[in-house]
């Protein structure tokens, strides 16, 4: 028998004291921010419709919104223990899309008119425009969000797989919007280059934005996880820094040397960039399933888990293995309550790395914390055994 059935009452759910003033300031903010986001996204969409027209609007709208979902999902896939909060991504994907686009709007078009003014040449202002003043502040605009939870959801944001994900939500939500522009002018020179352009900016190359940005995102991830103080203050102007030489040399290629300087840009800098993150990510899959190993192990010791769930739960293969178990077993709610036994134990496990780190000061808020995960952990393990054996 599992021990820790035997005094159940001792895992019951901590229920924390939560303040009614609070939740309320707390949803009055989030409707106030989501009324000022909707206005901003209407305004930009208005100026891009001023300038394409309103039947290219919407068709721009269509070709830069299909993939989208593709493209979330696989980054999410990539969240394999430790899945970020709905809200959190959320707000990612939606600053980079109205906020972090609205920035660039501004001050974009501002630096290339005054560039063009002061030379006098449009070609010098759109190359200033396209090769300096875009990664700047392009760069600088997504990764503004990303130093925002950083220091604000310690608890959350806590490695460099999370600045990957982060980062990556909110450099599609740019080059979406992005996209909308630049398919409404290709559909002003007709269908064909329309569709040319979707192949390079839609199928070719859909992970510029993201990969320049998960740049800023794998350098204050790294910055979270290590224990060096030197790296953890460097890292994050280091992978800032980063992100505006590639996106620099992306669209340098294209302005100075055309399509050819464009493809072999592509193929030589973007091409081994997104190779070399995604072993990154592996490596780093492969890290955080170390720790899942060893800050679950003395449950495992202690009879929590079975030699069979514990080692599945460390790797993301065995995870894997489990959900579809579960599926084929129990249906999608099942597969559903499986997934949510393995978030929560990751999610116990990444707490107590947390404060073997030193994250959490206050040792008995810690340790309630570990208990609520744990009671948790407990029930959802146990509704799950029900739902096997056949009980309700």
């Amino acid at each position: 028998m599992n021990p820790f059935d035997q005094n159940p009452a001792a895992y019951q759910p901590i229920v924390m004291p939560k303040s009614k003033r609070l939740s309320a300031i707390k949803i009055i903010a989030a409707v106030v921010a989501a009324m000022f986001a909707a206005l901003l996204g209407l305004l930009i969409l208005l100026l891009i419709g001023a300038e394409t027209g309103l039947a290219e609007l919407v068709i721009g709208m269509i070709c830069a919104t299909l993939p989208v979902p593709i493209y979330v999902m696989l980054l999410l896939w990539i969240d394999r223990y430790e899945a970020e909060p709905l809200w959190m991504l959320a707000t990612s994907f939606f600053w980079g899309a109205i906020i972090a686009v609205f920035i660039s709007l501004i001050f974009n078009t501002g630096i290339r008119e005054f560039a063009a003014v002061a030379s006098n040449s449009e070609k010098v202002g759109d190359a200033v425009g396209a090769v300096i003043s875009a990664p700047i502040v392009e760069e600088s605009a997504k990764a503004l969000i990303l130093v925002i939870l950083f220091f604000w959801k310690k608890d959350e944001f806590d490695g460099i797989v999370d600045g990957i994900v982060y980062a990556g939500m909110v450099g599609l939500g740019f080059a979406m919007t992005e996209n909308i522009l630049y398919y409404g002018r290709a559909m002003q020179k007709g269908p064909d280059f329309l569709k040319a352009v979707w192949i390079i900016r839609g199928m070719a190359a859909p992970f510029s934005h993201p990969l320049f940005t998960s740049m800023t995102g794998i350098g204050l991830g790294w910055a979270r996880q290590s224990q060096n103080t030197f790296t953890k203050i460097m890292a994050p102007f280091l992978g800032f820094g980063l992100a505006l030489l590639m996106h620099a040399a992306w669209n340098g290629s294209a302005v100075f040397f055309g399509g050819g300087g464009f493809f072999v840009t592509y193929f030589m800098v973007m091409g081994p960039a997104l190779v070399i993150t995604l072993m990154v990510t592996h490596f780093q899959l492969k890290r955080e399933g170390r720790l899942v190993q060893q800050f679950l192990y003395p449950d495992y010791q202690k009879g929590f888990f079975d030699q069979h769930e514990f080692e599945r739960l460390c790797s993301v293969r065995g995870r894997m293995k489990m959900s579809w178990s579960a599926y084929w077993s129990h249906g999608f709610s099942g597969w559903r309550m499986r997934r949510r036994c393995n978030q929560m134990a990751s999610e116990l496990a990444f707490h107590r790395s947390r404060v073997a780190r030193g994250f959490h000061r206050n040792a008995q808020e810690a340790a309630e914390r570990e208990e609520e995960y744990r009671s948790t952990l407990q029930e959802l393990r146990q509704q799950f055994a029900q739902r096997q054996q056949g009980r309700p």
